[in-house]
């Protein structure tokens, strides 16, 4: 009995089985799509003006940098300035004892006029002494000696000149000021400290914080292959906006201005293989700081006639060479190998190997194979795909892994 049981089970399950066989094939041959020609997305590829870029990373330095050091020797009196504050070209920042060289300062000038006095009673002497060596009432040695005590004379006044103009220079160092306009740091001396006549530690530094530099290395290779691009006429050099550089802070947010090429460096540096571009900023709301990292975005030029395709039609070899499908007029796939230049955003631009108007599978790769027919729809970049189908009908079922 319970073999019997067991058979008419087993029986029922394998009747069961069949129907549901039959009726899955009814509902795939009732679906009526084709099932032999693969369906695949293109887009055409037309040539389109690119602006070219590259984004380079550097720092950013001070515009003018200028340090604080003392020109004569003395103690320091007194500081002028608020630590981390803006100053002004001529600021005095510090004050030295000027006592000593206002000293020298009053000496100098005593002995100037003690040598002015001097050359009042000489220069008659030697006025009345020539009329009378004419005459031959004195002799000519007399009146040599005194046209010489005359030409020394008036060299002790020039040389007392040049001693009070330096002892006023001096007095005059004693109020260390600023050389240049900008914001000042720390101070490294407080009052009382000696201060050495250029000494190697800075009293303090001032940097100009606007505008501001921004020093990127590029590679020697990049640029030979810029100048290259330039000679074979793929990249206009010209454009109002060549020279213009954008950038991008060490948070990612944009910076709201934009930079001017100032100069690329003539001279590679063996170390890194690469040249320094040098890129000027407004900072009128001091946002950059120096040795802030950052990426510059470097307009290199424009292309006119640039080929770019989406970066999910691309593929690669065994070896790594890129290449793509693309669907001929008669709707067979073809193969063809690429040199590609740069990505852009989600795209890549296409140095060679693409002609004009031709349709490159972006959608079903996987399904589209060398020499096979395939049926082609336009491809929606950012959308779904415009298949042809009708919006009425049911969803196609799940594809099972």
């Amino acid at each position: 009995m319970l073999i019997g049981n067991r058979a008419k089970i087993m029986a029922a399950a394998g009747v069961l089985a069949g129907f549901l066989i039959l009726a899955g094939c009814g509902q795939q041959q009732a679906s009526g799509k084709p099932q032999g020609t693969p369906e695949v997305a293109v887009a055409t590829i037309q040539p389109q003006q690119v602006v070219i870029t590259t984004e380079l990373s550097g720092r950013t330095s001070a515009y003018r940098m200028a340090d604080v050091r003392p020109q004569v020797n003395g103690i320091i009196q007194k500081r002028l300035f608020t630590e981390g504050a803006d100053v002004r070209a001529g600021q005095v920042l510090f004050r030295i004892d000027a006592a000593p060289f206002q000293a020298a300062l009053d000496n100098a000038r005593a002995a100037l006029s003690r040598s002015e006095a001097n050359l009042a009673a000489v220069r008659p002497r030697a006025e009345r002494l020539r009329e009378l060596v004419a005459d031959k009432a004195v002799s000519q040695q007399d009146y040599d000696d005194a046209a010489a005590a005359l030409k020394q004379a008036q060299a002790d006044i020039r040389y007392w000149q040049a001693m009070v103009e330096t002892a006023r220079i001096n007095l005059g160092y004693t109020s260390v000021k600023a050389p240049i306009s900008g914001r000042i740091g720390r101070s490294n001396v407080t009052e009382g400290s000696l201060a050495t006549a250029q000494q190697p530690l800075a009293l303090a530094t001032i940097q100009q914080l606007d505008p501001m530099y921004v020093d990127v290395p590029q590679s020697s290779t990049e640029v030979l292959r810029l100048q290259r691009r330039l000679e074979d006429g793929r990249i206009n050099p010209g454009g109002k906006n060549r020279n213009r550089v954008r950038l991008i802070l060490e948070d990612g947010t944009p910076y709201p201005r934009e930079g001017a090429l100032q100069f690329r460096d003539i001279t590679v540096d063996p170390t890194t293989g690469s040249v320094i571009l040098r890129v000027v900023f407004p900072n009128p709301k001091g946002v950059l700081l120096p040795g802030m990292f950052v990426r510059a975005v470097v307009e290199e030029g424009v292309n006119p006639k640039a080929f770019l395709i989406p970066q999910q039609g691309v593929s690669r070899d065994s070896k790594g060479n890129p290449f793509t499908l693309i669907v001929d007029g008669q709707g067979k796939v073809e193969q063809r190998p690429l040199v590609l230049d740069r990505a852009m955003g989600d795209k890549w631009l296409v140095s060679s190997g693409l002609a004009p108007g031709e349709r490159v599978i972006v959608e079903g790769v996987q399904k589209a194979k060398p020499g096979a027919v395939v049926k082609v729809v336009p491809f929606a970049a950012g959308g779904e795909t415009n298949r042809g189908e009708n919006k009425d009908a049911a969803p196609a079922p799940a594809k099972k892994n």
